[in-house]
C-alpha cells in the first residue's frame, strides 16, 4: 500500500463501488481489510465508485455555495453555535483566502431548514438550498457509517458500531478559498489535525488539500469529481489507541480559480473510549475515555491551542 521507492508517495484509492459494500461478501472483506490499512498507514484515503452519492447530488449541493458566501459578510456571521469550531470562520487577517460556515446536526433536515432561514431570512423564490444541502449531508453520513463499520469489523470490535453511530452526530462545513490575487499567501488554510472521529472531503474541480505521512513528506491530494477524501480525526486516533494517527494537512491554493469544498465531520455527542480489544502488551493503553465535545471546548483555550497533540494534552496517559 506504500509508495514504491523513488515516488512521491500518494494516498491510497479503494474502490466502494456497490458489488464491494454488501457485508459479509469476500468483496466487503477484502475492502474494509484495505480500509483499516490505509488508515494505519496514511490516516486517511480516497473513495471512488460510490454510486450512492450521485454526480447530480453533489453538483447540486456545490452550485448553491456561490450564493451562500456571496452574501454580506455581516449575515455570515450570525452563523454561531455554543459548540466550538462549528460556525462562521473568516475575516483573518493571516488567512485572507478561507471562509467557512457550519451546519450542526446537518443530517437533521430541520437544522438544515433552520441555517437556511438564517442566511436567507426572507422568503427566497426558487431558493432550494436547504434540500440540496441536506440531501448531501444524509448520504455522506451514510458513506461515513459504512466507513466507520468497517474499521470497527477489521478491529473485531463490531459489537460496539451500534452504540457509537446512535451518539454520533454531524457537522457539515462548507468552505471557500479564493484564488490569491497579487502578491498575497498562497495558504488557504492553516495546517492542522482534525478534531473530528472521521471527516469525509469532496471539493469542486480546484485542488488544493496537502496531507503529511508519517515521515512528514507532503501529498498533493487529486479529487476526482467522483472521489472522497477520508481523513482520521484525533478521536479516532485516540479510539484506536495510536494504530491509527490522524495526519496534519493544510490548503495551499494555486491558480486563479476559487476552491469550494464541503467536509462532513462525525462527533461523538458521549464518551469515547479504547476498546479493550486493542489494549495488550504491544499496545497498552494510551489514553483515558475522552469526552468528544469537551475536547472541542478544551482545543480553544491556549492550552489545547498550543499543545503539540491536543488529545493526548486532553486525555493521554503518561
Amino acid at each position: 500500500m506504500g509508495s514504491s521507492e523513488g515516488l512521491a508517495p500518494a494516498l491510497p484509492v479503494l474502490d466502494f463501488s456497490s458489488e464491494n459494500l454488501k457485508p459479509g461478501s469476500t468483496a466487503w472483506r477484502r475492502t474494509r481489510d484495505a480500509v483499516r490499512q490505509a488508515m494505519e498507514e496514511y490516516g486517511s484515503f480516497i473513495v471512488e465508485g460510490y454510486d450512492k452519492i450521485s454526480t447530480d447530488v453533489c453538483r447540486e449541493a456545490f452550485g448553491t455555495l456561490k450564493e451562500l458566501f456571496d452574501l454580506p459578510v455581516e449575515t455570515k456571521m450570525k452563523n454561531k453555535y455554543e459548540k466550538p469550531l462549528s460556525g462562521y470562520v473568516g475575516q483573518i487577517a493571516k488567512l485572507p483566502l478561507h471562509e467557512s460556515m457550519g451546519i450542526d446536526d446537518a443530517v437533521d433536515p430541520a437544522a438544515v431548514a433552520d441555517f437556511t432561514t438564517l442566511m436567507w431570512p426572507h422568503h427566497h423564490p426558487n431558493h432550494d438550498f436547504s434540500e440540496k444541502v441536506h440531501m448531501y449531508a444524509k448520504l455522506t453520513g451514510e458513506l461515513d457509517k459504512t466507513v466507520t463499520r468497517m474499521l470497527f469489523e477489521s478491529y473485531g470490535v463490531e459489537k460496539y458500531h451500534d452504540g457509537y453511530v446512535e451518539a454520533t452526530t454531524y457537522l457539515l462545513r462548507l468552505l471557500k478559498n479564493r484564488a490569491p490575487v497579487g502578491d498575497e499567501p498562497h495558504l488557504g488554510f492553516v495546517t492542522h489535525t482534525d478534531k473530528s472521529f472521521t471527516t469525509i472531503l469532496h471539493q469542486n474541480q480546484v485542488d488544493g488539500l496537502e496531507i503529511d505521512t508519517k515521515d512528514g513528506e507532503k501529498m498533493n491530494v487529486h479529487f476526482t469529481p467522483t472521489s472522497f477524501v477520508v481523513v482520521a480525526g484525533d478521536a479516532l486516533m485516540a479510539w484506536s489507541n495510536d494504530r491509527i494517527v490522524s495526519p496534519t494537512h493544510r490548503v495551499i491554493m494555486n491558480g486563479k480559480v476559487d476552491r469550494y469544498s464541503m467536509g462532513l465531520f462525525g462527533f461523538s455527542k458521549g464518551m469515547i473510549q479504547v476498546p479493550a480489544e486493542l489494549v495488550d502488551e504491544e499496545h497498552p493503553l494510551l489514553y483515558k475515555p475522552l469526552d468528544h465535545i469537551g475536547l472541542l471546548h478544551f482545543f480553544r483555550t491556549d492550552q489545547g491551542y498550543r499543545s503539540e497533540c491536543p488529545v493526548k494534552a486532553f486525555c493521554g496517559i503518561g
